[in-house]
């Protein structure tokens, strides 16, 4: 793979609640993209401002944030403007799948498996959604990531609590049917025609609970990868990642989350568009069962840096 892609930024740490793991993702990115002998530079978007970015000269950039002012389409949008090929989604994808309840909207439109869901605001019954959806049942923030604000709800008496989690990263908090099964993750390469699925990885966290500690800190959590499903099953979760991803008009890279039901029917339940690069993370996992190293993965990533919106032509005169 080619080297010469001139001088790349490696856009990493921000502002949003998943800083400290922006920060692991874009230094593991960096390292990699040294050793290929890649002109590589780090640049924390937390502590240096978009001018600074656009006095950098990057010919391209690899963006390694997580959650909001990053994941979110604004930061695409402020690399549109100035012209600065990146990799991942554009705005309207980033933006998207970064609201989890706009993405169940998309996916429900297209006939996709997801779960059944309320918005909640402060005027919300919550009682009456609880007999909606059953109990127990999952409250989360609908633009954060990495679990945060996430509780699994048993009983009546502690949705208020759960609410009040949610509700201090977001306006809005999200309810949605609990699904007990398997949890399975399948990430996804490639846009328009490239569009591919790398293997399924089976997760396995202490008694279920695949939360910030079991996903970035502790060694607990067992990965399965490739999972161990049924050659159908493994497909059909492949080709709902597929659509999920094609759905939301994401490219570059993506992770679709599913959970698997005691009746073998998988269900969507959100698609990250910049997903970790962490020592603990799940697409280079992926990509490793089908020999891709960790280095291979983000050239690979990165070859495909683009702007996603064509610059009009000029016009006569101008």
């Amino acid at each position: 793979m080619s080297k010469n892609f001139g001088r790349v930024g490696v856009l990493y740490g921000g502002l949003s609640a998943e800083r400290e793991v922006s920060l692991m993702s874009g230094q593991g990115v960096y390292d990699a993209l040294l050793s290929q002998g890649v002109d590589v530079h780090l640049f924390d978007t937390g502590t240096r401002t978009l001018a600074e970015l656009a006095q950098q000269g990057f010919d391209r950039v690899f963006i390694a944030l997580h959650g909001r002012y990053g994941e979110d389409g604004t930061l695409q949008g402020a690399l549109e403007l100035l012209q600065i090929p990146y990799t991942g989604s554009g705005v309207m994808a980033s933006s998207l799948a970064m609201d989890k309840v706009m993405t169940k909207q998309v996916w429900l439109y297209k006939q996709l498996p997801t779960p059944d869901y309320a918005v909640l605001t402060p005027d919300t019954d919550l009682k009456a959604v609880a007999a909606k959806l059953g109990l127990p049942m999952i409250l989360k923030p609908p633009h954060e990531g990495s679990t945060l604000g996430v509780t699994k709800v048993e009983r009546l008496e502690d949705l208020e609590q759960a609410y009040t989690l949610a509700a201090k990263y977001d306006t809005d908090v999200l309810a949605e049917q609990f699904i007990a099964g398997r949890e399975l993750t399948v990430p996804v390469l490639g846009k328009d025609k490239t569009v591919r699925a790398l293997p399924v990885i089976e997760i396995i966290a202490p008694d279920g609970n695949y939360d910030y500690e079991h996903k970035y800190i502790s060694d607990a959590t067992q990965y399965i990868c490739p999972a161990e499903l049924d050659p159908a099953l493994t497909a059909r979760l492949q080709q709902l990642a597929e659509q999920s991803y094609v759905a939301v008009g994401c490219e570059g890279w993506a992770r679709a989350d599913f959970m698997l039901d005691a009746e073998g029917q998988p269900w969507l339940l959100e698609i990250n568009t910049s997903p970790g690069m962490t020592s603990h993370s799940l697409v280079p996992m992926s990509a490793a069962a089908v020999g891709m190293s960790y280095a291979q993965l983000c050239m690979t990533i990165l070859a495909e840096a683009s702007c996603k919106v064509q610059t009009p032509p000029k016009r006569a005169g101008d």
